[in-house]
């Protein structure tokens, strides 16, 4: 062996190839498909990169991994953007990876895709775990920003058509870093309540970043496990997000939403509303019907006394011709006999018949204010209401302290609970 030959270790000459490969390649993209695509407990995630001459292999640690919307696998073609560094106990090199994108589809519609293949296959779209919305809500909670258009459209809609409706707004953030988290924690927020009919989550518009929070597993998950249905109004009417599958009823705009949640005790009252103009029009078809039969007999019995009355002048007028042929006073005694007899008894007869009508329309009369829901609080009975105009039947539905309105035959009296009996004094039966 030479004396001036260089000899080099093997840990110098991988030196100075990991100072070669490092200092020329800093910062590099790289395009391939995924293979032995594996996470370890330690949340890195180690894979190699190949195309169909040569392979490399890559280290994706655990904080750059989290910053990634989709899920890589195996086979999925990417663009990694990173450095080349040297592992000198193996003698290998690698790229650790700083930002990982998929080709030709964007990374949130890669993750959106995914998250949503997922999902369906756990059955979290199913129609038939879908609930139906109450008919009639109480309390209604909105899980929005409150300061966003959303809430005010959700507002001015239930304003408008019920008013004394209960909102319980959840001010979380929609977009955003923290967003996804703020929204899920807004709906166990509210279903933690357990009094909420029904809940609303959503926004306005807005592009596929902006709507991102609404694709996010949390949110999925804790839409999925709301005890109170869910209507989801995200974005406009071709907008579509995770939470829009998962949620109860989807609505394509928050006032629509809005809508959908009242529309049936809208309906209830707009049929109450022709009810009762029915109602109202069979009352008083019958009186109208008695007044018409009334003037009908009034009629007739007009012309039965104008009759009676012609038929005892003709009488009257042949017993003054018969006077005039033959005993003058026996027959004017006979007539005048006759004609107050006739008299007597068509002043019966019209007694009789209109002491008859009268007392048919008296009856007439009863029976249609028997009919009238306020003939009960002529009684002496009243109809007590709480402060949100629900009917008191029972006396768990108030507790001491509460406000109530009875309505009397004559006003109303406003009382606040003082104490309330499981059990009346009225004897048992």
């Amino acid at each position: 062996m030479s004396a001036d030959r260089a000899v080099l270790t093997v840990s110098e000459l991988t030196a100075r190839i990991r100072e070669a490969l490092e200092d020329r390649f800093p910062a590099v993209w790289v395009e391939g498909e995924i293979s032995n695509y594996r996470v370890y407990g330690s949340g890195h995630a180690y894979f190699t990169l190949k195309d169909a001459d040569a392979q490399l292999r890559v280290v994706l640690f655990r904080n750059r991994a989290r910053r990634i919307k989709f899920e890589p696998g195996d086979g999925l073609h990417v663009m990694a953007f990173g450095s080349i560094e040297v592992y000198p106990q193996r003698g290998e090199y690698q790229m650790v990876i700083e930002l990982l994108e998929p080709k030709g589809l964007g990374a949130l519609q890669l993750a959106f895709d995914q998250l949503k293949a997922r999902l369906q296959a756990e059955g979290l779209f199913d129609q038939a775990r879908k609930r139906e919305l109450p008919r009639f809500p109480r309390k209604i909670g909105v899980v929005t920003s409150p300061s966003g258009a959303a809430i005010r459209d959700v507002l001015r809609v239930i304003g408008r058509r019920f008013g004394e409706l209960h909102i319980v707004i959840a001010p979380a953030r929609v977009q955003g870093d923290g967003a996804a988290e703020e929204i899920a924690q807004g709906l166990r927020d509210l279903n933690a309540l357990g009094d909420v009919d029904v809940i609303i989550v959503g926004r306005g518009g807005g592009s596929l970043e902006d709507l991102w929070a609404f694709n996010e597993e949390v949110v999925a998950r804790a839409i999925a496990g709301s005890k109170a249905p869910v209507v989801s109004a995200v974005g406009h009417e071709v907008d579509f997000t995770i939470a829009d599958f998962v949620a109860d009823l989807r609505a394509p705009t928050p006032s629509a939403a809005a809508e959908l949640v009242v529309r049936e005790k809208q309906a209830v009252v707009d049929t109450l509303a022709e009810l009762t103009e029915r109602l109202e029009r069979a009352a008083a078809r019958p009186l109208r019907d008695l007044e018409r039969r009334v003037d009908e007999l009034s009629l007739r019995l007009r012309r039965g006394v104008r009759a009676s009355v012609e038929r005892a002048r003709h009488r009257q007028r042949l017993a003054d011709r018969g006077l005039a042929a033959a005993s003058p006073l026996a027959r004017l005694s006979r007539g005048r006999n006759l004609l107050e007899r006739l008299d007597a008894r068509l002043r019966d007869e019209i007694r009789h018949r209109f002491a008859g009508s009268q007392h048919r329309l008296g009856a007439a009369v009863g029976r249609l204010d028997s009919l009238s829901p306020l003939a009960v609080l002529g009684r002496g009975y009243s109809l007590t209401r709480t402060a949100t105009g629900e009917i008191v039947r029972n006396a768990r539905q108030v507790k001491v302290g509460d406000d109530v309105r009875v309505l009397l035959d004559a006003g109303s009296l406003d009382a606040r609970v003082a104490a309330t009996r499981e059990r009346d004094d009225r004897p048992q039966v």
